[in-house]
């Protein structure tokens, strides 16, 4: 721009000055004063141009949106890494096996023969050895401990798959105020839910003099941390869906906005299950009354509220924790087909009909493996299955309010 003006203010200045001191041969050529006009007209225009390109190039805009889309939703598939190889972590009963938390430190496993057994020695001080393990060998701590090592190495690499791009990302300018508040917001939710992994790992290594139950995690702190887990991927997927995805052009009627709160109903109801999961697994719920669909040989157990005061039952009595997810599960499976059958009513664009019917599929493959986990005493892989097909139904929950939601004003 500076360029520009200086070439500007020496035309103005050499044109004023040509008509007292230029030879009459230029006066007398009007086609060379219009080209010359013409030239410093269109290099200011071109200048002007690619200045505000230029501009428009550091600020958000539709490419640089699919990019940031296109990040969160891979944040959101490490996410789902975590959540999977934290539930194999606790169905291998690994959670426990480092009795460390060094955010650096801990970052290289140990290598020689007396690293480990100096490892395996600080794990012989805690309850889970002195009570369950006591008769375990160096190589099956190594598979617990690697288990474990994996889980809170993925966690970092989650970490570092937030904070970096959103740094890179924050400099070119892809960001506007709104985007730049979720960022910080999801950056901040990785930090709080590793300190949260340590919080819920600590209550599993307390001695408990009066207790002589198996060593485990408190039901509450898993829960709270599978629920943050939850809530950090379902705000990535959301983000990244909303800006990778047109809004739909729905016509703004009163069935479509039951079919919205419809939607959103059975999307916290998909949650809710999920996050009773954890009560199940940290109770090894699972492992009573594997029959279906009555629990024994009653729809009702004798047993469901046998603990003291009733509220207790609903969080700490595996058989009251299991009927719950029961019920939550079904009912979940009803919502979902009501909300099919609902939108089949309706005139809707093809992805939200496919959302919808992806939705309705998963929904009952996942009741499926749900019983079958069951029904076979909870197997690993199977268990595992169930876990990520939790996280399936939540996407896809997810993803039909991506596509129902409104116009931006």
């Amino acid at each position: 721009m500076l360029l520009s003006s200086i070439r500007t203010t020496y035309f103005c200045c050499w044109r004023n000055a040509s008509r007292g001191f230029q030879p009459r041969s230029i006066h007398q050529s009007p086609q060379l004063r219009q080209w010359l006009v013409r030239r410093t007209q269109s290099t200011l225009t071109a200048e002007a141009g690619a200045a505000s390109g230029a501009a428009a190039a550091t600020g958000p805009n539709a490419a640089s949106n699919r990019i940031v889309g296109r990040w969160l939703l891979g944040c959101s598939g490490l996410v789902v890494g975590a959540i999977v190889l934290g539930g194999v972590t606790r169905l291998t009963e690994s959670g426990l096996s480092m009795v460390d938390w060094h955010l650096v430190r801990e970052m290289k496993p140990p290598q020689s023969q007396a690293e480990w057994e100096a490892e395996f020695s600080k794990y012989q001080q805690f309850p889970e050895f002195k009570i369950m393990n006591h008769d375990m060998t160096l190589p099956e701590f190594k598979f617990i401990f690697y288990m474990e090592w994996g889980h809170r190495m993925w966690g970092r690499l989650v970490g570092l798959a937030y904070i970096l791009p959103t740094i890179y990302f924050w400099r070119k300018g892809y960001f506007n105020r709104s985007m730049k508040a979720k960022v910080l917001g999801l950056c901040g939710f990785v930090f709080f839910q590793g300190l949260l992994g340590w919080y819920m790992v600590k209550s599993g290594l307390e001695e408990k003099p009066d207790s002589h139950d198996i060593p485990r995690v408190s039901q509450y702190r898993l829960s709270a941390h599978l629920g943050s887990a939850l809530l950090l991927y379902s705000a990535s997927l959301w983000t990244g869906l909303t800006l990778l995805l047109p809004v739909q052009k729905l016509t703004e009627t009163k069935r479509l906005l039951q079919l919205r709160r419809f939607a959103k109903g059975t999307g916290g109801l998909v949650f809710l299950t999920a996050l009773s999961g954890a009560f199940v697994a940290g109770l090894d719920a699972g492992l009573v009354y594997n029959s279906f669909p009555k629990m024994g040989d009653r729809w009702i157990p004798d047993d469901l509220l046998a603990f003291s005061p009733t509220l207790k039952n609903f969080f700490e009595n595996p058989t009251t924790v299991q009927f719950d997810h029961r019920i939550l599960g079904t009912s979940a499976l009803a919502a979902i087909t009501g909300l099919y059958l609902f939108s089949r009513k309706m005139v809707l664009p093809r992805r939200a009909k496919l959302a919808i019917s992806l939705l309705t599929s998963m929904a009952y493959l996942q009741v499926v493996l749900g019983i079958s986990t069951l029904l076979l005493y909870v197997p690993t892989p199977l268990a595992a299955t169930h876990q990520s097909g939790s996280v399936a139904l939540l996407s896809l929950a997810i993803w039909v309010l991506a596509e129902l939601r409104k116009m931006p004003k």
